[in-house]
């Protein structure tokens, strides 16, 4: 309270007590019992008026103890369950948790975690990843710019994410309480596979696989393939204490279309602890053709090769670089990406008026755009000699396909002639042009249908800094990769437009996301926002039927069919108003990554440990543990002071002692009738 209010307080006694005064002691000259309270009433009635004209406010201050957050952390997936640290891991996290002197030091906190973060949940475990990474991640959103101690209760298997020991930050110490038997058994274990999705007809596709042994003698084992009840490949394999791993790389041949679905399996004559770990299934798709692209320039541009490799990530595409008076049979190829069409392209554009191969058109600089406006209808040029760099813009209501904005706005510009470029045919814009910050109004890239006929236009070169500008940004070509793809996808399909596009894999492996998109279009070939779509799961083997609503996304709709047990499954996805349906199968294969594991992964929790100045306990510690948290001197209660200000306006009992007052002083007056 300021110095100025407390004189004003004063005044206002002053006042109060001389106008109390004037009115009942001075004026009447009486100076009965009567009167003299009557003058304190009247007292108590202005002055409580002047102090909440005045309205001083007061402060409080009052002390508040903040406790270090003490985050108990318990892994909820299923290894733990294969491990047998259920209840373990239940009793020690309560025992932790409720221990008396932690709650007293610390702000002890429990949470759980698997494939994701898990608050107030009790955990139950039964998720299907291990994510310890993630926990890092949320801790540093949970306790900012603070210091404390986490108990980490878990196996230290770690299925998805980042390596999580590095993952945790300076100010944090990290205990871990290490679930299973650390005890190394002898155990033959299928680590890793690896193989494409997708494989060609009378090709073969390659496999590679890393065993791994954990023991103390030498054991041989029998690596195979199996398909069905037959076996495709098999081999020996030696292991010892100085060999721990061995990779195996093979050759299969992909001789019958369709999914097909094959079993890694290592076997020896040792017992072991756990057999899970010991198969792998996978699929590879066996497609019967490839889609032949042909690559038409007459000139050397960094764009050809960009626009190769990107295809051709895609192992369902050849790209061939041609020179357009090369091409005898454009039978030999399903599209033609025409880079910069000039004079030389004349013949090839009268031999595809009969083809009718649908077609990329990238133009530059070099382009001859009055050969283009001859040959095609879609687009119209009116451009100069004058070069301009062109920004993308994408058009968030493209519906040709599914894609997405994959940070076209902050890629490098493309270089074309300036001038005017007019759609005139059934054409969608995927991206507008802008020069800087101007918008140009001319498209920058355009998909374009004419029946079963097909053509897409890109009006710009040097498009490969695209792929690199998309590297530096994922450290990955997939984005754009999977951008060429899909415009490729688009023109190697002669199909019409379909009003319910799904889009599904055609195998799974169990525990891992099974995703499905689709999109729905009105008969304008518009993105319909408001379809309702459905998806009748069926399982071949049981006829067990489940049924899903989609949710809408941005530009499409998805459905989560995660929970479903291992093997083939046929569904239809049906518009309930249209009654438009797709129907499609796919395969769940039996993998539960979280079975895989034998022994907890110490010399990781160990380093993790290390790595923050913590220390690593076993569960017969875990009374060390709670001592050691107990006494750590670093982590003590902070007294905090909060100062409160309030003003007396806000307070209620003033304004009940003024009513009080005047109601006594006029009952007075008017009992002794001095009204």
């Amino acid at each position: 309270m300021t110095v100025s209010t407390i004189v004003l307080l004063i005044l206002a006694a002053v006042i109060a007590f001389g106008l109390a005064f004037y009115q009942y002691l001075y004026k009447v000259g009486n100076r009965s019992k009567i009167y003299l309270f009557l003058t304190f009433l009247r007292f108590l009635t202005i002055l409580s008026i002047l102090v909440l004209l005045i309205n001083p406010v007061i402060s409080r201050k009052t002390y508040q103890d903040i406790k270090t957050p003490l985050p108990i952390i318990v892994d909820n997936s299923q290894s733990i369950k294969e491990l047998k640290q259920e209840n373990p891991a239940l009793t020690l996290s309560q025992k932790i948790a409720t221990n008396s002197a932690l709650k007293e030091k610390y702000d002890v906190q429990l949470y759980s975690f698997d494939a994701g973060f898990n608050t107030g949940k009790q955990p139950d475990f039964s998720g299907k990843q291990t994510h310890i990474d993630l926990v890092a991640q949320n801790l540093k959103q949970f306790y900012r710019n603070q210091n404390y101690p986490v108990v980490l209760l878990t196996d230290g298997n770690q299925t998805i994410g980042n390596d999580y020991v590095f993952s945790f930050q300076q100010n944090t110490t990290v205990y871990p309480l290490i679930l299973g038997d650390t005890t190394t058994f002898l155990d033959l274990k299928i680590n890793q596979l690896n193989v494409n999705k997708y494989a060609f007809l009378k090709n073969k596709f390659p496999v590679e696989v890393f065993l791994q042994y954990s023991g103390t003698k030498n054991v041989s084992a029998v690596f195979s393939i199996q398909q069905g009840n037959g076996t495709v490949y098999k081999q020996n394999v030696n292991f010892g204490p100085n060999k721990k791993a061995q990779s195996v790389s093979i050759l299969l041949n992909a001789d019958k279309v369709g999914v097909q679905t094959y079993k890694a399996v290592i076997t020896s004559a040792e017992n072991e602890k756990n057999k899970y770990n010991n198969t792998k299934n996978f699929a590879v798709e066996v497609i019967d053709q490839r889609s032949e692209i042909a690559l038409v320039a007459s000139l050397n541009h960094p764009d050809l090769g960009a626009i190769k490799r990107a295809v051709e990530s895609n192992q369902q595409r050849k790209v061939t670089i041609v020179n357009p008076n090369e091409i005898s049979n454009l039978n030999d190829y399903n599209v033609l990406v025409l880079y910069q069409p000039n004079a030389d392209f004349k013949k090839l554009l009268e031999q595809n008026k009969n083809a009718q191969l649908n077609s990329w058109i990238i133009t530059g600089l070099q382009t001859d755009f009055n050969l283009l406006n001859q040959y095609q209808s879609a687009v119209q040029f009116r451009v100069g000699s004058q070069k301009e760099d062109f920004l993308a813009d994408f058009n968030p209501q493209f519906n040709a396909f599914a894609l997405d904005n994959i940070g076209f706005e902050q890629m490098p510009p493309l270089q074309n002639p300036f001038g005017t470029i007019t759609v005139t045919g059934n054409a969608n814009v995927l991206l507008q042009s802008r020069i800087r910050n101007i918008k140009s109004g001319n498209p920058l890239m355009v998909f374009a249908e004419n029946g079963a006929k097909r053509s897409a236009y890109l009006f710009g070169e040097n498009i490969w800094k695209w792929r690199v500008e998309s590297h530096l940004k994922t450290k990955s070509f997939e984005q754009f990769d999977i951008f060429i793809d899909k415009t490729i996808q688009f023109l190697a399909s002669n199909a019409l437009k379909k009003s319910l596009v799904v889009q599904h894999e055609s195998f799974y492996n169990s525990g891992e996301t099974i995703e499905i998109t689709a999109q729905y279009f009105n008969k304008n070939y518009e993105f319909d926002e408001n379809a309702r779509l459905t998806i009748q799961v069926k399982n071949k083997a049981t006829n067990a039927v489940k049924n899903y609503d989609f949710l809408k996304g941005n530009s499409e709709y998805k459905v989560n069919l995660d929970g479903l047990a291992a093997g083939q499954y046929s569904f239809v996805v049906k518009e309930n108003e249209s009654k438009t349906s797709y129907s499609g199968n796919f395969e769940v294969l039996d993998f539960e990554i979280e079975k895989q594991f034998v022994n907890p992964d110490v010399a990781r929790l160990t380093q993790l440990a290390a790595n923050t100045n913590g220390k690593m306990y076993h569960p017969n510690q875990v009374d060390a543990l709670i001592k050691a948290l107990a006494e750590n001197p670093q982590y003590i209660p902070v007294q905090k002071a909060v100062i409160t200000q309030s003003p007396l306006i806000d307070w209620k009992g003033l304004l009940i002692i003024l009513i009080v007052s005047l109601a006594l002083e006029w009952f007075i007056r008017k009992y002794n009738g001095l009204l």
